[in-house]
């Protein structure tokens, strides 16, 4: 299939350095990307699974970093027809060209694969779970933010104390994504784990972030209320 982005020079300078300068980009900025994503998955969902595989491949290898996101937006979106053997396949690009932005984005597609198949749940997450590489251990972290009280809360910890002692900045930063995530659907839960276990000082505070919102709020409200009686 014949699929090119756009270029857009004036934006190139400013993504790559947001990016640190670990990519070259088009300059698709992504509400324009993501109006591209969805026209091109017309197409895309009328192929075989085996030939979207080499779609996602093919997308993957090339140069720019937007690239990368379409393969990955079309392996999320293609997720109801992979089997296991798809999503081992699929592993191998993880780490390929791998940077936080793309591990986030493939944990979307490994947390809808088990959202639709809850019994592999055990499966997908070996896979990332003390894994030696770190980006792969932030998925481990990361894997459930979006099921909330389908929240394997056993396999949350675990992976949490895996690494709560380990110096790596996006390490600490998925730490306190995942509790502070898990903390809308049950802050007491939260709240005890942070208690009973040394955090660092980051990932404590962004573990906290929501909870002290919420309660910084009920005072304000509160106040407020009884003022106005």
């Amino acid at each position: 299939m014949d699929f090119e982005l756009p270029i857009y020079p004036e934006n190139q300078a400013a993504m790559k350095k947001y990016m640190q300068s670990q990519f070259e980009f088009n300059g698709v900025k992504a509400p324009d990307r993501h109006l591209i994503e969805r026209e091109l998955w017309q197409s895309v969902k009328q192929l075989p699974p085996a030939e979207i595989m080499q779609f996602i491949e093919t997308l993957y290898a090339r140069p720019t970093r937007e690239y990368q996101y379409v393969a990955i937006e079309m392996a999320l979106r293609s997720v109801r027809w992979w089997e296991p053997a798809d999503m081992e396949h699929l592993l191998t690009l993880v780490l390929e060209k791998v940077w936080w932005d793309s591990i986030d984005a493939w944990r979307k597609v490994f947390g809808e694969y088990i959202r639709l198949h809850p019994e592999q749940f055990d499966w997908v997450a070996q896979h990332f779970i003390g894994a030696e590489n770190f980006w792969l251990r932030r998925i481990a972290i990361t894997l459930q933010l979006s099921f909330y009280e389908k929240t394997n809360v056993a396999f949350l910890e675990e992976s949490i104390l895996a690494d709560i002692d380990t110096d790596e900045f996006f390490i600490q930063k998925a730490i306190g994504w995942a509790l502070r995530n898990y903390s809308k659907e049950n802050p007491e839960w939260v709240m005890t784990f942070v208690e009973e276990h040394e955090l660092t000082i980051f990932a404590q505070r962004e573990a906290l972030k929501k909870i002290k919102q919420n309660k910084m709020f009920h005072r304000k409200h509160t106040k407020s209320s009884t003022h106005d009686n």
